[in-house]
């Protein structure tokens, strides 16, 4: 089993993160997007969409996508349960995974990838006025994650979970993203303080 990764890019941080919640170690190999190196013939056998991460495992089937591999591990390895556990509190998990990627880890890395000079060689083409019309959608969804967090400790309630993880790896990456920290809304302060002391956020 090997676990291709990039330090700097959100997405494989997300698996780190969640591996890191489960107390599990896995192989990694990296990939080095600023190389280009996920362009190269041998990593488009493994992921013909040329992203990270993605997880090779024994047999050679490979699975990527991150929240994929989270449940590929979730299945394997249940406690701590990161999807929530019975029927409503995973599907409150899974509803609010896909509100903050869709409304928040998303726009923040158009952001990124439109607006970043970094990015002109990986972004083709490179559309600033598409970096641009993302900038207010974040800045919409972050006053209902604040009003979500006034309810209890992590995004889901009591209990910490991908949700959580999700929301903290885009809130940090709207500094790279050149967007101001959203700090102001005091809920979402609370936690990412308590989330971010979390030794899994060093992951």
């Amino acid at each position: 089993m090997k676990l291709y990764d990039f330090a700097r890019a959100p997405n494989p941080r997300r698996v780190r993160i969640f591996l890191a919640e489960k107390g599990i170690t896995v192989p990694t190999e990296q990939v080095d997007l600023g190389a280009m190196e996920q362009k190269s013939a041998a990593y488009t056998a493994v992921n013909p969409l040329q992203r990270v991460p993605a997880l090779l495992l024994d047999d050679g089937s490979v699975i990527t996508e991150s929240i994929a591999i989270c449940r590929y591990f979730e299945a394997l390895n249940p406690e701590p349960a990161l999807f929530g556990v019975g029927p409503l509190e995973q599907a409150v998990v899974e509803m609010w995974t896909r509100r903050i990627e869709q409304n928040l880890f998303f726009p923040v890395s158009q952001v990124f990838r439109h607006l970043h000079p970094a990015m002109k060689e990986m972004e083709i083409p490179q559309i600033a006025a598409w970096g641009e019309a993302n900038r207010p959608r974040v800045a919409a969804f972050l006053p209902i994650l604040e009003r979500q967090l006034e309810s209890g400790p992590f995004v889901c309630g009591a209990r910490y979970s991908v949700a959580d993880i999700t929301a903290l790896v885009a809130i940090d990456f709207m500094k790279p993203a050149k967007l101001a920290a959203p700090f102001e809304h005091t809920s979402i302060a609370k936690w990412h303080a308590q989330v971010s002391a979390r030794p899994s956020a060093h992951a």
